[in-house]
């Protein structure tokens, strides 16, 4: 008879195996946006549309997302259960335990924004007082699945010509997929070199949503 803890760590191990792949974590960031077509994650993620129903397919049978059939599409959305979670504190161990992670950070990312990202707790508190208002930097199909109540949807492509949108005299604060989302990043550098008092929120709507503060109601998945 199999030893139980040997059972359930070899359980783990599977499940640690299904996420060891790059292509599939970045399918799991766009996947927590909304529900989405294979063909639309594909796009997203620079994979061939067979690649990509190959990736998502493991991570259906692990439980990491789940599909159902609409017409002729298949869509995707994120599993049930603490994946996010899951995602975030794999992020975290490898900032503490891997150089390489620390060393792109900082070059990159820290060169963009270095400051300090407002906190969920900063931007609900600010948000009650009407000192700031919410830019979410993502594509028009992603906010239309899901985003932050209150937020101003302007795509980081459009930025330039929309800055007329945005006001100088209240706080901004930014936000798009996730942690290591260049958007925010991007839209964070640029605005505040045009003399915009602008932040970028800590993490994304996705962990927003995990952490189960308000969201405002999807559309439908037209864009998807």
């Amino acid at each position: 008879m199999t030893n139980p803890k040997t059972a359930i760590f070899e359980q783990f191990a599977e499940l640690a195996r299904v996420l060891g792949q790059g292509n599939r974590l970045e399918l799991l960031e766009h996947a927590a946006q909304g529900e989405r077509s294979v063909e639309r994650l594909a796009q997203l993620t620079g994979l061939s549309l067979a690649n990509a129903s190959q990736h998502l397919q493991v991570l259906r049978r692990a439980g990491f997302v789940r599909s159902r059939r609409d017409g002729k599409r298949i869509l995707y959305r994120l599993g049930d259960g603490p994946v996010i979670e899951l995602l975030g504190a794999l992020r975290r161990y490898a900032e503490h335990s891997r150089a390489e992670v620390r060393g792109i950070v900082s070059s990159y990312f820290d060169r963009l924004d270095s400051l300090e990202p407002v906190s969920r707790e900063t931007l609900l508190q600010r948000l009650d007082e009407g000192s700031a208002m919410l830019l979410d930097v993502r594509p028009e199909d992603e906010f239309a699945l899901g985003h932050l109540p209150g937020a101003l949807n302007i795509p980081f492509a459009d930025l330039e010509r929309r800055l007329a949108e945005l006001p100088k005299d209240t706080q901004i604060v930014a936000y798009c997929r996730g942690p290591y989302c260049v958007l925010s990043f991007e839209a964070v550098a640029a605005l505040r070199a045009k003399g915009y008092d602008i932040k970028r929120l800590e993490d994304g709507f996705p962990e927003w949503k995990a952490a189960g503060l308000p969201v405002a109601a999807a559309s439908d998945s037209r864009f998807s």
